[in-house]
């Protein structure tokens, strides 16, 4: 393991975040200061990729807002990533949806994965 791996997995702080990948249904529960106030802001939409590996690892979630695509970028390693919640699993074959954005009403919608539970 080069020195750079080593140093940044000693400086991460690990967050227990659930498992999701595209296509997921998620609200992300994310500090946010303004000025000397903090309060938490919660952006619940589908998570349309995940992107990096350790420090620099990314996702992605789209909402349609009033009818406006909105896409926020979440690093995974931010202190300011308070919770993760997974609404609903979707069942895509793209690591990567960025169809969606071409996409309105009914035909931006994603198939639920049907779990079993035994």
């Amino acid at each position: 393991m080069d020195a750079i791996k080593f140093v940044e997995q000693d400086m991460i702080e690990s967050n227990e975040l659930p498992d999701f990948k595209a296509g997921d249904n998620v609200s992300v529960a994310y500090k946010i200061k303004e000025g000397n106030k903090e309060r938490t802001q919660i952006f619940q939409g589908t998570v349309i990729q995940r992107r990096g590996t350790g420090t620099t690892e990314t996702f992605t979630v789209r909402k349609n807002s009033g009818g406006t695509g909105v896409e926020r970028i979440f690093p995974m390693t931010s202190p300011f990533l308070e919770s993760i919640k997974v609404n609903k699993r979707g069942s895509v074959r793209r690591a990567r949806i960025f169809y969606l954005r071409g996409r309105t009403g009914k035909a931006a919608r994603i198939k639920e994965k049907i779990v079993i539970k035994k």
